[in-house]
């Protein structure tokens, strides 16, 4: 499992930079304009899917695989559960404002989950109140691929939700457009 959810991680990732190239290059290459505007008009089922599998993917870590969660991934998960419920009410209400009110919990769980990537690489020291609630912030439960953990796996899941909600193609213009 450790696996799988290391390559959807590195999906998100890759997805998201893809994302963000294909709105640099939306105003010159029409092919990158439609890809952008279609992914972005699939930006609240994107959403859903991206906190769906982050947080079923704790859950089993936690319930199945028995991997306590440190403080900080409680404070990762505190961000990233209630995106998903957001998202599944905002696509079933058909509410594109909804990712107002994803966007600055998916920014706080993004900031979190730089911390304890930083922590987990000893960029930074593990603070002795992590010890005091469970496992220390810099224990690694599983390094998949010599760099993906869980918090790298909540980044990515953070970063392209980001990403999904707030890149916009609306206002590119298109050489085909501009002839």
């Amino acid at each position: 499992m450790e696996t799988v959810t290391s390559v959807l991680a590195i999906v998100a990732a890759v997805g998201a930079v893809l994302l963000v190239a294909a709105r640099l290059l939306a105003p010159r290459v029409a092919f990158a304009a439609e890809l952008g505007a279609r992914v972005v008009s699939l930006r609240a089922p994107l959403t859903l899917a991206i906190a769906g599998v982050a947080m079923l993917g704790s859950l089993y870590f936690s319930e199945s695989a028995h991997f306590l969660p440190c403080r900080l991934c409680w404070f990762q998960r505190v961000a990233m559960y209630p995106i998903a419920a957001i998202a599944l009410i905002g696509l079933i209400r058909r509410d594109a404002g909804a990712r107002w009110y994803i966007l600055p919990i998916a920014g706080v769980g993004a900031g979190i989950s730089i911390y304890h990537y930083l922590i987990e690489w000893g960029v930074l020291n593990d603070s002795e109140t992590c010890a005091l609630f469970g496992p220390s912030c810099a224990d690694v439960w599983f390094r998949e691929f010599g760099f993906v953990t869980l918090a790298f796996g909540a980044l990515a899941g953070f970063v392209s939700i980001i990403v999904v909600n707030t890149l916009s193609f609306d206002s590119v213009r298109t050489p085909r457009e501009t002839s």
